[in-house]
């Protein structure tokens, strides 16, 4: 690998402006300036829309912005030093020690090795120290690439390894436990969303607080660049496990009825030793809590740490549930609305030639060939030939893809409760949920069920000779057994009445009340640009349409959702075109972007603008998306496609109107952020006044005048 940092992409003691969005502007000059990106703006642009998406400002006074960007022909590390520190939101305060990440678009496994060796090394108190006390940027390239060169894997796991050293390998053989019995050897994991800076600074905080309390640790970091999982014989002997993670533990069977402390990375890093205090407690603990699917477990003990509560579960079940459903709905639902534009609107209705039992497509498909297609349309509304026979594949295909919804839904709930245990049972009571007539509801119910059945029947302490078969036949046929039951004796009538109820309610809907609808399903639309609720309304929409004869109502609801969730990019782009001197360059670049990802359906576009100005974006974004939402129920527009922006306009039946409904809805919200930005601006100010010229050394010449420091923390 070539030299990732030079003397060119160091700034000591340099002042690159008030807020992270000017440093990071800087340090993409500097970058562009060595001649290792295309351009500045469009590297900064990059790290700062996965700076919006979490902030990476870390622990004392740290921040590592990072990125893959098409702009970067060569990794490198760019660095500064600040003065003044600047906020990346961090809990602590300002950084003044910031790198900027930058990696090829293509270019997965440098990016990776740069994140984890940087991230690994600022846990360590001598590195952050060496770097705060450098001199010249020199020094700075020489205790940088020392970390960040490439080197031979360790081959021990385990703080034996050397000051920092967590990352366990196979055939590695720890060191002996001390202590008495096996209560001063524990085994941790550090998993994070990413997969790249928590989960390895987490491992390393561990492991350097249990170096110095004497205490053996073997981690195990289920990271993005790989995992290699711990020794077997290492669990066994362990007295207690750490889980450090925020998100689910892969293999978590192998570590069944150990005693368990769990928390988030975050307090793995900021109370490392109190984590491993209370494993040492909870070795010694006959009623600790344990890991389940082993006996002694029961959950007798409170977590520890940063425990979610039960609404945040709740929401976590649901919404892995729906992120995994989503792309049966975007592909089901644009395989139908291609369906209808190939074939004509007639071709999901029922063929009378199969007295019912077959829609046109589905007989079409069945019984032509693409080399002997029929000439002739059977029905007016129908297309012949080529397209025709197009036309009823892709809908064939839709419906199937569609009929997966609820069994997703309700698999991915349980998995999110149970693990693995819980896709058979899930998956099976959301497939009864739908022959019962259930729905989406008996989904969202009966998945719940299906993942406790399995996670309570993953915890019965079997006889040595029955717990090989408990994964793969005694929890999947009694909780496939307890849950489907349930869906099909106790709960799917009343589910289904509930739901034919919420039906014929929307159904009904007319004048007033469907625009009153709209108005709030737009309001929820651009609250969180792809939250949870976001999301609710986004599967409340698409649920109508994927039933086989969705009402107008339910197509209604599906224009009012997308079009609402076009407004807030749309009216981004809007703004910044009109009053640019509002923001910031990277804004600027963003907001062109905008025009297309609002066009898409993409509300994630406006994400950047709103994690910088929540309180001037968000409301104005609600009151745009409102507006479109109210004004497509009183136009009565109705769509067919769950996704594609205005590029499925063959699957709505007045396109224009949706058109004007969404046009109005944008300038109303690309009006009200300008102004609000607007509101106690100083006459003159400019965010993103900051020079984009590259720095030589530690100068820095340029500062942004009247710059807002808004950071995403």
């Amino acid at each position: 690998m070539s030299t990732l940092i030079t003397t060119d992409l160091v700034a000591l003691d340099a002042d690159l402006g008030t807020d992270k969005t000017a440093v990071v502007h800087r340090l993409a000059a500097l970058v562009a300036g060595a001649g290792r990106a295309t351009g500045a703006d469009a590297l900064a642009q990059d790290a700062l829309a996965r700076e919006a998406k979490a902030p990476t400002g870390l622990a004392g006074g740290i921040a590592i912005p990072h990125c893959r960007s098409a702009a970067v022909t060569q990794a490198s590390l760019a660095f500064a030093r600040l003065a003044p520190p600047v906020g990346f939101g961090a809990p602590d305060g300002p950084a003044d020690l910031v790198f900027l990440i930058a990696a090829p678009e293509h270019g997965d496994a440098d990016h990776l090795t740069l994140l984890t060796a940087l991230a690994r090394a600022l846990v360590r108190p001598e590195f952050v120290a060496s770097l705060r006390a450098a001199r010249t940027a020199g020094e700075v390239v020489d205790l940088v690439q020392d970390v960040v060169s490439p080197a031979p894997a360790p081959t021990a796991a385990g703080v034996g390894a050397g000051a920092g050293a967590t990352a366990t390998t196979s055939g590695a053989t720890p060191p002996a436990a001390t202590g008495t019995g096996n209560t001063r050897s524990l085994v941790a994991v550090s998993a994070c969303p990413t997969g790249i800076a928590h989960t390895y600074m987490a491992a390393d905080k561990l492991a350097a607080a249990a170096k110095e309390m004497g205490v053996d640790l073997q981690v195990e970091t289920q990271g993005s660049s790989g995992s290699t999982p711990l020794d077997p014989g290492v669990i066994s002997r362990a007295g207690a496990v750490i889980f450090a993670v925020d998100v689910g533990v892969r293999d978590r069977d192998r570590f069944a009825g150990k005693p368990l402390v769990q928390s988030g990375t975050k307090r793995a890093m900021n109370e490392p030793e109190v984590m491993i205090r209370e494993a040492l407690a909870a070795a010694d603990d006959p009623d600790a809590r344990r890991v389940p699917g082993a006996a002694g477990d029961g959950g007798r003990a409170a977590d520890t740490g940063d425990r979610p509560g039960a609404g945040s579960e709740v929401r976590r079940w649901l919404l892995t549930g729906v992120s995994y459903m989503i792309p049966f709905v975007a592909a089901g639902g644009l395989l139908i609305a291609l369906g209808f534009l190939f074939g004509g609107y007639q071709i999901v209705n029922p063929d009378p030639s199969t007295d019912g039992a077959q829609s046109f497509a589905l007989n079409w498909a069945l019984n032509n060939t693409f080399f002997d297609l029929p000439t002739t349309a059977p029905l007016e509304g129908l297309n012949d030939g080529f397209w025709g026979y197009l036309g009823a594949l892709c809908t064939v295909l839709g419906q199937a893809a569609f009929g997966f919804l609820v069994p997703a839904l309700a698999g991915y709930i349980a998995y999110a409760i149970a693990d693995r245990p819980g896709i058979v049972p899930g998956f099976v009571v959301g497939a009864v949920s739908l022959t019962v007539g259930a729905g989406f509801l008996g989904g969202v119910v009966g998945g719940i069920i299906a993942g406790f059945a399995a996670k309570w029947i993953a915890g019965w302490a079997l006889p040595a000779f029955a717990r090989g078969l408990q994964p793969v036949v005694i929890i999947p046929l009694l909780a496939t057994l307890i849950s489907s039951g349930l869906m099909l004796v106790v709960l799917g009538r009343p589910l289904a009445a509930a739901l034919t109820g919420l039906g014929n309610f929307l159904t009904g809907l007319t004048g007033s009340s469907i625009i009153v609808l709209g108005l709030i399903l737009g309001l929820m639309m651009c609250f969180d640009l792809g939250g949870p609720v976001n999301k609710a309304a986004y599967v409340f929409a698409t649920t109508g349409i994927g039933v086989a004869d969705p009402t107008p109502a339910n197509l209604q609801i599906m224009a009012m959702v997308m079009g609402a969730g076009m407004v807030p990019p749309l009216a981004m782009a809007m703004s910044t075109a009109v009053r640019s001197r509002l923001y910031t360059p990277a804004e600027r670049d963003q907001g062109k972007a905008a025009w297309l990802l609002g066009a898409s359906f993409i509300s994630e576009g406006a994400i950047p603008f709103a994690a910088a100005d929540p309180l001037r974006v968000i409301p104005s974004m609600m009151l745009g998306g409102a507006t479109t939402g109210a004004l497509i129920g009183a136009f009565g527009t109705e769509l067919r496609a769950p996704h594609g922006g205005v590029f499925v306009f063959f699957a709505m039946n007045s396109f224009w109107l949706f058109l004007l409904a969404v046009l109005i809805g944008a300038i109303v919200g690309g009006l009200a952020v300008t102004v609000a930005k607007g509101i106690g601006r100083p006459s003159g100010s400019t965010p993103g006044a900051a020079s984009e010229e590259a720095m030589a050394g530690g100068a820095a010449p340029a500062r942004t005048a009247g710059a807002a420091a808004r950071t995403a923390s």
